[in-house]
């Protein structure tokens, strides 16, 4: 690809732990612990709440909207800032020190003085709700197939570590919350997959040349971020694998520039999604599908939605293995439910050709069109799925 008329913008941001003794905020052990030694389960809720400006943060208020409740093990290593119980105290003098060797690395303007801030974290790997980060250094650079801005230096906690997810909860491990971590933050200055590769591993060079990092498998980690002329912003989190990243860089381009084509043959077809979502158990009621006959032996049901001029398009490949319609059932997974089926894939999974024809006479849709299938029991999950799309349409 030709990244360069292609618009491709790239930046970076490293989240690396620092091998302290204690942690940012307490006297606590940087020690990660086997969950069997845990002696403390609790368990949360998130809410959102306004903020000083009286504004409620929208992610937030999206996770509430799923009420998945949050259960945290806590150890005899761990204390009560980390259950949010207690204060935080003093910042860890020592995790300054290092990040600001590392601000003086790359040639940064260091603050006056540190402010510890709070951004919200609305996934429950922080009890608080939020993370404590505070502000090192700004405007500093490197050299890595041309000069890379280094925007900013931050230390900051480290996140609770999930160890398990159901439909209803998610636990985490409080060992690694509040392990200090600098967050090292490049300017969109990256222009190719092969400059993200070569500017990690010179960052990360750095980092270990002080040796006061911690290392191994899950103490660093990248955030991408990656956008082309007219399309979106899109952040990839957590690659630990350097040798994965220009690959990633790869198929995000590859991803967003078949979006850009989807959405032109859209507005040519003048496409629309329809208002009314039809309840259309009954039609599968003697079904050979077992995924369907298992939410219909629980009492679940399949509602169904007409895509007007999506016919064809849902089942098209946006990067190897992944499909628009990987895209929908993502957003429908986030909401509870276990994903969706639609008429560019049909049939398959049991469902037969006569099914999909009686289908789409019961919900009016023509050939250009493309009917998206839900199956699930009526839980929480399940409306909150339901509610979202309508919000989307």
């Amino acid at each position: 690809m030709d990244y360069h008329s292609l618009g491709l913008k790239c930046g970076i941001e490293i989240h690396q732990q620092l091998d302290t003794r204690e942690k940012l905020f307490c006297n606590c052990p940087t020690l990660l612990r086997d969950t069997s030694e845990s002696n403390l389960e609790f368990y949360r809720y998130l809410r959102a709440a306004p903020s000083e400006m009286g504004e409620v943060d929208r992610a937030a208020a999206e996770e509430v909207k799923i009420q998945r409740k949050y259960i945290y093990k806590a150890y005899d290593s761990t204390c009560l800032v980390e259950n949010d119980e207690e204060p935080p105290r003093r910042l860890n003098s020592d995790a300054v020190r290092i990040a600001l060797t590392l601000a003086k690395m790359f040639q940064m303007q260091i603050v006056d003085e540190l402010h510890t801030m709070r951004k919200i974290v609305v996934d429950g790997s922080n009890t608080t709700g939020f993370q404590r980060t505070a502000l090192v250094a700004t405007d500093g650079f490197i050299e890595s197939g041309g000069r890379v801005g280094i925007d900013v230096l931050c230390i900051e906690e480290e996140a609770a570590q999930k160890i398990g997810e159901d439909g209803e909860s998610v636990t985490y491990s409080l060992d690694r919350l509040g392990i200090p971590l600098v967050e090292i933050g490049t300017a969109p200055d990256i222009k190719t997959p092969r400059q993200a590769y070569d500017v990690a591993a010179y960052l990360g060079m750095v980092l270990r040349s002080t040796g006061r990092v911690k290392r191994g498998l899950g103490t660093i980690r990248q955030d991408v971020n990656i956008s082309i002329a007219d399309g979106a912003r899109v952040e990839m989190k957590g690659v630990q694998e350097l040798d994965l990243l220009p690959v990633l860089v790869e198929r995000e381009v590859e991803r967003q520039v078949n979006l850009l084509a989807v959405r032109d043959e859209l507005l040519k077809r003048n496409a629309r999604v329809t208002t009314e979502i039809v309840d259309v158990t009954d039609l599968f009621r003697e079904t050979a599908s077992k995924i369907l006959k298992r939410t219909l032996d629980v009492g679940g049901v399949i509602l169904a939605v007409v895509l007007e001029g999506f016919g064809g398009l849902v089942g098209r490949e946006l990067q190897p293995g992944r499909r628009l319609g990987s895209e929908f059932s993502d957003h429908a997974k986030k909401s509870g439910t276990g994903g969706i089926f639609h008429t560019d894939e049909l049939p398959l999974y049991g469902i037969t050709e006569e099914e999909v024809e009686r289908l789409r006479d019961v919900v009016s849709a023509g050939r250009d069109d493309c009917v998206v299938l839900v199956a699930d029991r009526p839980t929480k999950g399940w409306k909150t799925s339901r509610q979202s799309l309508n919000e989307k349409r």
